[in-house]
């Protein structure tokens, strides 16, 4: 194989890993436009405020919630929209607790 074979089959493999690499980054953008656009129905402004709060410090939760609450969607268990107090309720519920450490001086 000559060198300008090689580095023509170099060019071909790189250029197939970026259009890769901006397939995918395409395809996750439009789940995340999807899951946007299905969260401003299904919540109120308010719970979507906290969501987003949470999302800063907390954002694999947040996914999880979130795939909770489309597929709650997707099956039709969601009658109205999802005000901030259910909102709480729900992430008391999906939220790991936390133990409380006490030190005891005697």
């Amino acid at each position: 194989m000559s060198e300008d074979e090689e580095l023509e089959r170099i060019r071909q493999q790189k250029m197939a890993e970026i259009q890769a690499r901006i397939a995918e980054e395409q395809a996750r953008r439009q789940r995340e436009l999807e899951r946007s656009s299905v969260m401003r129905v299904i919540l109120t402004p308010e719970a979507r405020q906290r969501l987003n709060n949470l999302k800063l410090v907390k954002p694999e939760l947040v996914e999880r919630i979130e795939e909770y609450l489309m597929q709650l969607a997707q099956t039709g268990q969601i009658k109205s929209q999802i005000d901030d107090e259910t909102l709480k309720t729900l992430l008391d519920k999906l939220m790991p607790r936390r133990r409380d450490i006490r030190i005891v001086r005697k």
